[in-house]
């Protein structure tokens, strides 16, 4: 895995900790799974931060790094994982998930409006909110899970490549 360029970007683990506004915490962030590049953590991470951005939930962060904690993985990478739904991607997101929980509660669909607007939003959401939540949580699994999976086999391809290019290195050093 490209260590190095992740190290890179990430906040120091010491800067977090002190933090004043996570003093409550108390030494939850002093686990060096929270802050450790390997690959268990790194994919645990991408499960946390890909599923709980594809739930419907507000403070995505907040849930991202409490669930983070609990699981011991990358903090910092499954919090910003949550970033992937932001206000410009969240509605064609959430509305793929509607379609998905229709079509699994075998529901009819709603229609939409031209225009999307809160109070439309507020009068159908005791209808919507059923398929929303269910298709969110199948996609959300589907897609934690293969974040995971490809995390790993990713991780070990990069090693694996690593170890050949060395071998491939030591046996010209020899050779000359």
């Amino acid at each position: 895995m490209p260590r190095r360029f992740l190290k890179r970007m990430m906040p120091h683990p010491d800067r977090i900790k002190g933090s004043k506004s996570l003093q409550f915490m108390g030494n939850l962030l002093h686990d060096p799974n929270l802050w450790h590049l390997n690959r268990h953590s790194v994919s645990r991470a991408m499960a946390v931060g890909l599923f709980v951005a594809l739930m419907p939930i507000p403070m995505q962060m907040a849930v991202a790094a409490a669930i983070a904690i609990i699981a011991r993985s990358n903090l910092p990478i499954s919090v910003s994982l949550v970033w992937l739904t932001n206000p410009v991607t969240m509605p064609p997101i959430f509305f793929a998930q509607y379609q998905v929980g229709v079509l699994l509660l075998g529901a009819s669909e709603r229609s939409m409006p031209m225009q999307l607007s809160v109070n439309w939003l507020m009068a159908e959401l005791h209808h919507i909110w059923q398929p929303l939540l269910l298709g969110s949580l199948v996609v959300g699994t589907v897609v934690a899970a293969l974040g995971y999976v490809l995390t790993l086999l990713y991780w070990r391809m990069w090693v694996s490549r690593n170890w050949q290019r060395r071998k491939l290195r030591r046996r010209r050093q020899s050779q000359e």
